[in-house]
């Protein structure tokens, strides 16, 4: 039994206001959660601001996580994506500047890269490299780059209900893999 499959129970007590629980949860996760983030907003400073947002929606919303849907895992990663996504879009609102240097220089995702290097990490990337090239595809655009389902479509130039289904059929095809 790995270290997290408590997380659901963590979870539950987290749903009861339970701050102990909070805390573990944090502990345990906010390193992977922190390569999620800055995998996506490829800062490291934003990145560490989505992770504490994405914990105030973890404790406000622990009680709508369901075992049954999925793993307790990809259910805080969502967060924290949907955390990162909501500060991308927040920056879509920004005044760019003039200065052509900001941005140039790339941040090392050392939480990342410790994930990769894992056996699990290992295992997805087999799990990927096993579907099929359009599906594949899809979900690294969403979820590695961040992307929207209709970034996806339009950066494809595909309908949005085809990539939608692509997406969704190599998620299926992802948890069958991983299980």
């Amino acid at each position: 039994m790995s270290a997290d499959d408590d997380l659901p129970r963590l979870l539950a007590a987290v749903a009861n206001g339970d701050g102990a629980a909070l805390r573990s949860v944090y502990e345990r996760q906010s390193v992977r959660l922190f390569g999620v983030a800055n995998a996506i907003l490829r800062d490291r400073d934003v990145a560490a601001d989505a992770v504490q947002d994405a914990f105030v929606k973890i404790s406000r919303r622990a009680a709508q996580f369901d075992p049954a849907r999925g793993s307790a895992e990809a259910w805080l990663a969502g967060i924290v994506r949907h955390a990162a996504l909501d500060i991308i879009r927040a920056r879509g609102r920004e005044t760019p500047t003039d200065d052509p240097t900001l941005g140039d220089e790339a941040v090392a995702p050392e939480a990342e890269e410790r994930l990769a290097a894992s056996a699990e990490g290992r295992r997805l990337r087999d799990c990927l490299a096993a579907l099929e090239p359009k599906n594949r595809e899809g979900i690294i655009l969403a979820f590695v780059h961040g992307l929207s389902h209709p970034q996806v479509a339009a950066r494809l130039d595909l309908p949005l209900g085809t990539v939608k289904s692509w997406i969704r059929r190599g998620l299926l095809a992802l948890r069958e893999c991983l299980a």
